[in-house]
């Protein structure tokens, strides 16, 4: 798979998700929440669920792990999906269409790591 690829399933995965999402809650996780409302005392369990939802995305970026899956599954990491192209793309190799992206003359390895 290839960053197109991780495009086109990130923008299909956001038209799935309705503007209000129903999950079913299990005894744990109704009381974890429960105790998280009243400790920060949150009236909308929903904005608790979106603070939760950026914490894992935030603590999976930070630890690597993100990377790992997207790595093993699209061959890409976070910071590529982000620029919009892989690092061979950045330093000058060829793009997922097999056009090369090389930079001429001297200025070639600008760009390597």
């Amino acid at each position: 798979m290839s960053l197109d690829d991780l495009n086109d399933d990130v923008e299909a995965a956001y038209a799935d998700l309705d503007d209000e999402l129903s999950v079913e809650l299990d005894r744990q996780t109704r009381n974890e929440l429960a105790m998280l409302g009243a400790a920060l005392d949150v009236d909308d369990t929903d904005e608790l669920v979106r603070r939760a939802v950026h914490m894992l995305f935030q603590s999976t970026v930070d630890t690597g792990n993100l990377d790992f899956h997207l790595r093993s599954t699209y061959d890409v990491t976070y910071d590529e999906y982000l620029s919009g192209m892989t690092y061979e793309e950045m330093a000058g190799g060829v793009n997922a269409t097999g056009a090369s992206t090389g930079l001429d003359g001297d200025d070639n390895r600008r760009y390597q790591f």
